[in-house]
């Protein structure tokens, strides 16, 4: 039995807590049939919650040799004679790559592709969401034998577990729920924000009996009250309407609330489901580091972006955000139009339509032009993704 040893191994702490079997070799064969079998793939890929042919496929690529799966025989393969020494190093590589959080290193991580076919190590441990390389060779083999796990919802692309090992007791629960599948992928972000807030999962479902809210409009003050009812038209003016009662709230408390915090308080406002409650927020909770801080309430706009009017609004909040209050994040845009894609926010077809043209909606048409020409980049990525992957369809027919 091989030894165990720190996935990180170069951490030398005793009692780090993720561990996995030493890399295992066998060279078999001769002359130009010789070959290198790893006889433990399937343990240590289990303890990275990786599928084994990943690591094994990224021995092949860096070592520019043919590899093998017998996966029902357990059997991974790279043809060549190749020292355990020198996999070991590859099996580092692999696992700082693929594995490790590129936030804070920890090798709790899945791996989620995205609608946009980018690659991304989701990490329980700190929450971060970080983008493998993509220009890895390895890439290219994992969007085509994606991780699999049970069904988990998905707006569009999949977002799988990376690894063959079970399904976690918080994904099981979501299969057994009748909840619609944007609300189970929401719920899963709420667990994994968790982590950082230590609010339960269950804290996105709020009591929405009469007396429930009854009660809580009590705590709010009567001050308040009058603004509950408040509808989609702009006649929201008066200092206590309830779009400038939670934009207020959201810049003064966006350091400390929670993504759940802030849906509740947009609960208890009555304003959860309006289009303009997205504007409002991006105005007021996103500061000057806007790319790094959507990570944090990815799952909280994903959750009530749920129609193209939504998507709309909340693009009309961003056109102010970086067209008006910060006019030096304009070249960000690409950045900012990428994550929110990202955490499925925003959906392709909205996204271009938007891009494409200009409105006075919002910000003045001077503005509204310039935000919408530094999208070029992200909409010609659109574009690119979308050919190669009809490129790739035909090939496959």
């Amino acid at each position: 039995m091989a030894k165990v040893v720190n996935i990180r191994r170069d951490v030398d702490d005793k009692f780090y807590r993720y561990r996995m079997p030493a890399l295992l070799t066998k060279i078999e064969g001769k002359g130009n049939g010789i070959k290198t079998v790893v006889p433990n793939m399937s343990d240590i890929a289990r303890a990275l919650s990786r599928p084994p042919t990943y690591p094994t496929k990224f021995f092949g690529c860096e070592l520019g040799a043919q590899t093998t799966f017998d996966e029902k025989g357990d059997r991974y393969i790279v043809n060549g004679a190749h020292d355990a020494t020198r996999l070991r190093e590859l099996l580092d590589q692999f696992i700082d790559k693929f594995v490790l959080c590129g936030e804070c290193k920890n090798p709790e991580t899945d791996l989620i592709i995205t609608k946009g076919d980018i690659i991304i190590r989701d990490c329980k441990a700190c929450g971060q969401r970080t983008t493998v390389d993509m220009r890895h060779k390895l890439t290219t083999f994992i969007l085509k034998n994606p991780p699999k796990i049970s069904k988990k919802s998905k707006k569009a692309g999949p977002t799988e577990n990376g690894g063959g090992s079970p399904p976690t007791e918080a994904a099981e629960a979501e299969g057994a729920e009748s909840d619609d599948e944007l609300t189970k992928r929401i719920k899963l972000e709420a667990a994994e924000l968790a982590d950082k807030t230590n609010l339960k999962e269950d804290e996105w479902a709020v009591d929405t009996s009469p007396e429930a809210v009854k009660a809580r409009v009590e705590a709010l003050g009567g001050e308040l009250r009058s603004n509950l009812a408040v509808g989609d038209d702009d006649s929201d003016e008066d200092a206590n309407s309830p779009y400038k009662q939670i934009g207020q709230w959201a810049k003064e408390n966006r350091e400390t609330a929670s993504a759940v915090d802030i849906y509740k308080h947009a609960q208890d406002l009555g304003i959860e489901k309006k289009h303009k409650t997205l504007q409002v927020l991006v105005q007021n909770l996103f500061t000057e580091n806007i790319v790094s801080e959507i990570p944090k309430f990815g799952a909280l706009f994903a959750k009530m972006t749920t129609s193209e009017r939504h998507q709309k609004s909340l693009l009309g909040g961003v056109e102010i955000f970086v067209g008006v209050t910060h006019p030096d994040l304009v070249p960000s845009v690409p950045k900012i139009l990428m994550a929110l894609y990202q955490y499925d926010v925003l959906e392709e077809e909205v996204i271009k339509q938007w891009g494409t043209h200009v409105s006075k909606k919002y910000v003045d048409k001077d503005i509204s032009k310039k935000v919408r020409k530094a999208s070029e980049p992200f909409l010609k990525w659109l574009e690119e993704a979308e050919a190669e992957d009809e490129e790739e369809e035909s090939d496959e027919e």
